[in-house]
This record gives structure tokens, sequence and C-alpha cells, in this order.
């Protein structure tokens, strides 16, 4: 690779799990949930698995035997078990209710293609916004920190830079945070500094 190449930002996991300080398992949702599940019959520290995109815990009932936990997975997340539900299933289209006012399902039954239509399109459009995207990662960053740091020396002034979007800021108070958790936080933060 030449030096004119930029580096390749590594890819987020969709989940990952910690036990305390350390990083046990990354990947998807079952995967990780095997993993933890068999830490947590070998040790007695608890081990804590997150959503990347979002910073919140996932909150998963790991008892049993491997596929008793794959069962109750399938049945409680089933995007992620491959398994779908009422909708489009090509699409992927999941049905949801959605409450408006009349003068709002008036103004989406004259837009073209109707009211699914429109409405994934506005989603879509919503979510493109670069901003957006920045202040969804800030968030699922301040989650997680909070989660596995927030006793950390320099957690504040870390926050206080995170939502500065002064990068440099940051990962200078983050620095001395125990290694795993500080690879984790910097590779979730890298798109709070895109753009």
């Amino acid at each position: 690779m030449s030096d004119s190449t930029p580096a390749q930002a590594p890819s987020l996991p969709p989940y990952c799990a910690f036990q305390g300080a350390q990083q046990v398992a990354a990947g998807d949702l079952l995967n990780v949930a095997l993993a933890c599940r068999a830490l947590q019959q070998s040790a007695a520290a608890l081990v804590h698995i997150f959503d990347t995109h979002s910073g919140r815990v996932v909150d998963l009932d790991l008892r049993g035997s491997a596929e008793e936990v794959t069962a109750r997975l399938a049945e409680q997340h089933p995007q992620q078990a491959g398994k779908r539900r009422r909708g489009r299933p090509r699409l992927g289209v999941v049905s949801r209710e959605v409450t408006l006012l009349p003068r709002q399902w008036q103004w989406l039954s004259e837009q073209p293609g109707g009211a699914s239509v429109t409405l994934r399109r506005l989603v879509d459009d919503a979510r493109k916004d670069p901003e957006d995207a920045r202040r969804r990662a800030r968030d699922a960053v301040y989650r997680f920190a909070t989660a596995t740091a927030g006793d950390e020396a320099g957690f504040e002034e870390a926050m206080r830079a995170l939502f500065a979007g002064d990068a440099r800021g940051f990962a200078r108070q983050i620095a001395d945070w125990p290694e795993d958790i500080q690879r984790q936080v910097e590779l979730m933060a890298t798109a709070c500094w895109a753009g």
C-alpha cells in the first residue's frame, strides 16, 4: 500500500460485549450472545452486551443451552436471527402502527405512492442528513462511555470535547482509559468527526 492511500477505518461490528473493562466479543447478536453465555457459565463477572450503533445495553436471557438461547433470540429479535415478521418480507418491511392527525393522513394520501411510500422516503431523506448521523453517533458514544467509563479520569472532559466536536481534545481525555474501552469508543466516535 502506498503512502498516498488513505487508511481505511475499521468497520464497526453491530454488537460488542464487555466484562468489566475487557471486550470479550464483537459481531452479530447471535454470536455475541452465545460467547457471553459461555463466559457467564465459567466466570462470576457480569457481561454487558452493547448495540454499537445506539450505544445501548442489550438485555438478553442467556440461561439454558445454546439452542435455548438461540430460540429465545429468534423470538425476541427476529431480524437478528434471520426470521421475518409481517409486512413485505422481500423488502424487509415490518408492519407497525403510526398515529397521525387527520390532516396529516389526508396529506399523506395525496402523495404519489401513498402513505407508506411517502413516510419511508421522508425517513430515508432525514437519515441522509450528515448532522443527524453525527448526532446519532455522538449519542451512541455517550451512552456506551457512560456505561463503561463513567468513573474514568477525564470522563466529563471527554464528553464535553465529544459534544463540542473536538476530536483531538476527546482523544487526549480518553488516552488513559482501559485499552479495550478506549479502542471501542474511538471506533464508535469515528462517525462523529466525519464530514
